[in-house]
């Protein structure tokens, strides 16, 4: 099955929580070689004025690509996520991402286009705290590679 172009425009009931932990903070700070105390340390972070530490800005694809799987999970998207390579990601930042936040999520499907036999689906995560707070928009555009005439 083909991506079906009439997800475009699709919004997703809201998901979550995702708690965002001092353990996750350090271990994606670790990976992506950010080193700023901030990320680490309750008292540096306190220090500049945030109530626990702050996610490295990036974290975020940590929450996008968990409700991402909503996507992936509806058979109306008619995506096989073994055919998808990552395109482009890119986030608006409204708030850090704080150890302790709950975060909710909302999924949106912005665009569905189809180039030479793939399809581009760009998708925009809103990312919220419980009440409301506006943390993150992430959008990221997904390429779906389509079949080879080999494979039919």
């Amino acid at each position: 099955m083909a991506v079906n172009p009439e997800i475009a425009g699709r919004a997703y009931p809201p998901a979550g929580p995702y708690v965002v932990s001092r353990a996750k903070i350090a271990e994606f700070a670790e990976a992506v070689g950010a080193v700023d105390p901030v990320h680490t340390s309750v008292e540096v972070a306190r220090e500049r004025g945030y109530a626990d530490v702050i996610a490295p800005p990036t974290f975020a694809v940590v929450i996008d690509m968990f409700v991402g799987k909503t996507l992936y999970d509806d058979p109306e998207s008619g995506i096989d996520f073994s055919r998808v390579v990552h395109g482009e990601q890119r986030f608006t930042h409204h708030a850090p991402l704080t150890a302790g936040d709950e975060i909710y999520t909302t999924l949106h499907v912005d665009q569905v286009r189809l180039v030479g036999g793939h399809a581009m689906v760009t998708t925009r995560t809103e990312l919220a705290t419980a009440d409301g707070a506006p943390r993150c928009t992430a959008v990221s555009t997904l390429v779906v590679r389509g079949e080879d005439e080999g494979e039919r």
